[in-house]
């Protein structure tokens, strides 16, 4: 089993070690704004895969058939549902695991690059350090 939550621990889930379908990394402008970054790590699961074992997620209509789920402490987004897309499925942030690592399969997809920002190209090249300049 692969264990998260929000920042705050009101809201803990697990979901069956395996039982990915897929994870993606999507660049379309709701999750941009709804997670306030540059691009959101989705792992799609199905629905009898995801087991909510402390707290109750508030919901947040993003779209037409888009919910949102994410604490209403401390504002982590957790959850995706589209039930006319993606009957079934629930989509997980994937930052959310406790364990980052352990979330397989490692991401296999850009998705909604249409709307990435153009900023985001050539980030890949750009200096890296452990920690933040200067903090050694």
């Amino acid at each position: 089993m692969l264990d998260g939550g929000c920042h705050c621990g009101a809201i803990r889930y697990r979901v069956d070690e395996g039982a990915a379908d897929n994870h993606a990394l999507c660049h379309c402008a709701d999750c941009r704004h709804c997670a306030g970054a540059p691009v959101v790590g989705w792992m799609q699961v199905p629905e009898s895969a995801l087991e909510l074992t402390k707290g109750e997620p508030a919901v947040y209509a993003s779209s037409e058939h888009g919910r949102r789920a994410f604490c209403a402490v401390c504002g982590t987004g957790l959850f995706y549902r589209n039930a006319v897309m993606l009957p079934g499925i629930v989509d997980i942030q994937s930052a959310t695991f406790d364990d980052g690592q352990a979330t397989v399969p490692a991401p296999g997809a850009h998705i909604q690059v249409a709307d990435r920002l153009g900023w985001m190209a050539g980030t890949e090249s750009l200096p890296e350090f452990a920690r933040y300049p200067g903090m050694d």
